[in-house]
């Protein structure tokens, strides 16, 4: 039986012959064994100055190969590793530092003052340069010993997501639902290990825990795009053609920027063959350029909330689709099971919207150190009675389409009451989306305004509200046109590469 996520790489990879590095960091390349053995000495160092178990150690460290040796360092002791974001503002950290308490922190001697700065006591750092000044060797026989005493369902890691009180929420994930979700991609989906992972997602959002295991696992190369050209994306392109990368896990966003800048034809990317794709919709319109750019690749939708072990749903792109068509988000994962439930929680029938629930062992265990947000969102089943089930309620709207397959609505948030009618505002950013000329849009509501708000990036001068009311008016019925139009340069994004809808809806807000 395979208990810990590193059993499952040591499973994988007897007989399997890597064919490039493990890591491409930059100039710096690792092999395989070189992850494995710094991963022991991180492992072996962290053991001499903690024995806890089970609590979360921090990483705060840029994205780069460290912070690879330093999760499965963690891993090796029995603890659960949750990386930081450098990027994040102070009080954040602050913040997620105070909600996990973590016994350590890993980072680097420059960011070390920073991290006191917060309040943290110098003796809960762990310098990178002192783990790899050549001191430490691995201790095998203790490190085992240590990996004998994990269980699959003990935690893995934490992934830190929004908070709506502005402290956020640390989602705990196990071993036993990323080495389910890992069995079922290499089953299921289009993945080898001969890939070159074009990896652009930063290591504290979940997308990592695929790239991570693939590169471990089946020897595929995890090549790290650095932080400073992910947000131009000419240079990124430029990069995938220099690496010669073969596959992509990307949020949208970036995806619909390199289509409208046409990028795709100029800084064509011959070596891509695999392209996942998650975390929010990607527009039809501008899924067809990729699929018209590359049409021997293969392109997935992949859905999962953070409180998912990656994806828990997945569309196979093979038909062809209209620009005006919604994307699916397919079928349930093996050992994965969704239920769509109306407002008495009971299933609801093909066609009819209901909320996204799940069950299985994808779900996580719920929030860290937040017994009462845990209890909101990860609930008893109520189709079962008979004996304790949590599922997950995910608060997005969805249906089954007369092929069985799901269909994403939107968030239970972004559905409104309008005029004495229900809209679900996803649906009216998806024709935008759909109209020649528009780059991005971003729909939203202004409650105490009763407006309709449509952000949207275009070519200077090349779509006016006039020209947009016309469009959707024969589409939509009056009441769901929008009677504001804002048409930005670029739509404000995330630190994950999504819209930043909240941030668009403060400023929304901000008006009488």
């Amino acid at each position: 039986m395979l208990t810990t996520i590193l059993d499952y790489l040591d499973s994988e990879r007897p007989g399997r012959v890597q064919v490039g590095p493990a890591i491409l960091d930059g100039d710096r390349s690792f092999t395989l064994k070189e992850v494995e053995r710094v991963g022991r000495i991180f492992g072996t160092h962290l053991l001499r100055l903690t024995e806890i178990r089970r609590r979360p150690i921090a990483v705060f460290l840029p994205k780069c190969a460290e912070v690879v040796f330093a999760d499965l360092g963690i891993l090796s002791t029995g603890n659960l590793f949750t990386n930081l974001d450098v990027k994040s503002p102070a009080q954040r950290i602050r913040n997620i530092l105070d909600n996990l308490d973590p016994a350590l922190v890993v980072t680097s001697r420059n960011l070390a003052p920073w991290l006191t700065e917060l309040g943290l006591d110098n003796s809960r750092l762990v310098l990178v340069e002192d783990v790899l000044d050549g001191t430490t060797s691995p201790d095998d026989a203790v490190l085992d010993q240590r990996r004998r005493g994990i269980l699959d369902t003990d935690p893995l890691c934490i992934i830190n997501t929004s908070g709506s009180t502005g402290t956020p929420k640390g989602v705990v994930l196990h071993h036993r639902g990323l080495i389910d979700f890992m069995e079922w991609a290499f089953e299921t989906l289009p993945l080898d290990g001969t890939e070159r992972i074009g990896s652009l997602s930063p290591f504290h959002f979940d997308i990592y825990l695929l790239e991570l295991v693939l590169c471990l696992a089946r020897g595929a190369t995890l090549v790290i795009i650095p932080e400073e050209i992910a947000a131009f994306p000419a240079s990124l392109m430029r990069l995938l053609r220099e690496r010669e990368i073969t596959f992509l896990f990307w949020v949208p966003t970036i995806m619909v920027t390199i289509a409208n800048q046409g990028l795709l034809e100029t800084l064509p990317v011959a070596s891509l063959r695999t392209i996942f794709f998650a975390g929010e919709v990607f527009p039809t319109r501008h899924l067809n350029l990729w699929r018209k750019a590359l049409p021997e690749a293969v392109f997935v939708n992949l859905y999962g909330p953070i409180e998912i072990h990656v994806d828990c749903t997945y569309f196979i792109v093979e038909r062809k689709l209209q620009d005006d068509e919604p994307l699916p988000i397919g079928f349930p994962c093996r050992n994965t099971d969704i239920l769509i439930l109306d407002e008495n929680d009971r299933p609801c029938p093909p066609g009819r919207q209901g909320e996204l629930c799940v069950r299985g062992s994808s779900v996580a265990h719920g929030y860290w150190n937040d017994p009462e947000k845990t209890a909101q969102a990860f609930v008893q089943n109520p189709l079962q009675d008979c004996y304790p089930e949590r599922i997950y309620r995910t608060g997005d709207l969805v249906y089954l389409n007369e092929r069985g397959e799901i269909m994403f609505v939107g968030r239970m948030d972004y559905q409104i009451k309008h005029m004495g009618y229900r809209i679900e505002l996803p649906e009216i950013e998806h024709q935008v989306l759909a109209l020649p000329g528009i780059r991005n849009a971003c729909v939203l509501y202004h409650r105490s305004r009763k407006e309709i708000t449509l952000f949207y990036e275009s070519a200077h001068g090349t779509v006016t509200p006039a020209t947009l009311r016309l469009a959707l008016a024969e589409v939509f019925p009056k009441y769901m046109i929008p009677t504001v139009f804002h048409q930005l340069e670029t739509l404000p994004r995330n630190p994950n590469g999504k819209i930043d809808r909240h941030g668009l809806q403060g400023l929304l807000e901000e008006r009488p």
